[in-house]
């Protein structure tokens, strides 16, 4: 039986009202230019996803109506480039990629089997961050609601390093654009993966808030993202971290987003958020050990929404095509909140993933190890915020 008045019923009955009723202006990116500078073949970073993913989400009529609108964007400046990472960086990585090798390049993680030099990666990384810059500032101008570039989320890249399949760390820059312009961000990082870049970049700042839920670091790359990590100086509360125990499910992560995350998004009030949505959380993916369903991430998005404060949302993580591009169209459709007009009698919940099988003792020990770090987060972060 239905609710009488959604609107202003419990809080999961006013979300869904919410994605069905409100009209957004949202903004998805996408460039074939991309398709033309792939990664090797033989690399894990697939760049057909956003391909696939932009093709997916047309099949169902989510890239068409009010509000929706698909665009492409120029290569990021270098001054924009420079607000994170040095000059010195940037010129080893552009010389390397022509094939001039600097002698400090190596030591900057640029021609490691991770992040290979290969014809078109310096373009590659600057026209990504170019397509999440040029989201960020239709955000800032008021110009749309909410964005997605699936072709964003570099978030392992450091000032001077190139690190896990990233050399141009694009969500770091868009933060700082967005911060910069007086706003105050909330960085949210779902993908499995420690954030590092971005929580490197913003460590000792209080406008920028980053939170990231990863697989324990200590089985995982980048092996950062410990529980005591929480930032320095001014900063020193506002980064927040929640490493989680292998095997961790659906109602485990929702757990600690909901003990965590939501109320110190609450406690901060932001302004804006970006979203890292890499999808390597996902049950079955190839290099992580997690076992989400694109119910989670549903749940996250539509949380994020009932902030009603702008999103920009980036791709990230994710090693099983079909699995990555599945979550990718479903974020988006929960993102601008568009009909399915192309899908005919099935619903676009009829995409969402069927429960994965967890057995009792790993739900008993993912409960009671994710129990632990929620208190652990408290006892760090909260008093900062005046949360108990």
């Amino acid at each position: 039986m239905g609710c009488p008045d959604p609107a202003s019923c419990c809080y999961s009955c006013w979300a869904v009202y919410n994605l069905t009723m409100v009209d957004r202006n949202a903004l998805f990116m996408y460039s074939p230019e991309l398709e033309s500078l792939p990664y090797p073949e033989d690399h894990p970073f697939n760049t057909k996803r956003a391909r696939r993913t932009r093709e997916l989400a047309e099949s169902r009529g989510w890239l068409s109506g009010p509000g929706i609108q698909v665009e492409a964007a120029e290569p990021a400046a270098r001054m924009d480039l420079k607000k994170v990472h040095s000059a010195r960086y940037l010129h080893a990585f552009k010389s390397s990629a022509e094939g001039v090798w600097q002698s400090e390049a190596m030591g900057m993680g640029l021609g490691s089997s991770d992040c290979p030099m290969f014809e078109g990666v310096f373009d590659h990384a600057v026209f990504a961050t170019g397509m999440t810059l040029f989201a960020a500032r239709r955000l800032l101008a008021g110009e749309v609601d909410v964005a997605f570039n699936p072709s964003g989320g570099f978030h392992h890249a450091g000032r001077e390093q190139a690190s896990g399949f990233c050399y141009i760390n694009d969500v770091a820059i868009a933060c700082l654009t967005l911060a910069d312009a007086g706003k105050r961000v909330v960085y949210l990082d779902i993908d499995v993966h420690h954030g590092d870049g971005v929580a490197n970049a913003f460590y000792g700042r209080a406008d920028v808030m980053t939170i990231s839920l990863h697989e324990d670091p200590r089985v995982l790359f980048p092996g950062t993202g410990f529980v005591h990590e929480i930032g320095k100086g001014a900063g020193e509360g506002y980064c927040v971290n929640v490493p989680l125990p292998i095997g961790t499910y659906d109602m485990g992560y929702q757990n600690a987003f909901e003990a965590l995350v939501l109320p110190l998004i609450k406690a901060y009030g932001p302004d804006v958020f970006v979203l890292e949505f890499g999808a390597d959380a996902l049950a079955g993916d190839p290099l992580a050990h997690l076992q989400l369903t694109n119910n989670t991430y549903v749940e996250v998005i539509t949380q994020l929404l009932g902030f009603g404060k702008p999103i920009l949302m980036t791709g990230g993580g994710g090693y099983q095509m079909e699995n990555t591009v599945r979550a990718w169209a479903l974020g988006w459709r929960v993102l601008c909140g568009t009909a399915d007009e192309a899908a005919g009698p099935v619903p676009w919940e009829a995409l969402l993933d069927e429960e994965v099988e967890i057995p009792d003792l790993q739900r008993e020990t993912v409960s009671r190890t994710v129990s632990q770090t929620v208190e652990q987060v408290k006892e760090k972060v909260f008093p900062y915020h005046g949360l108990s």
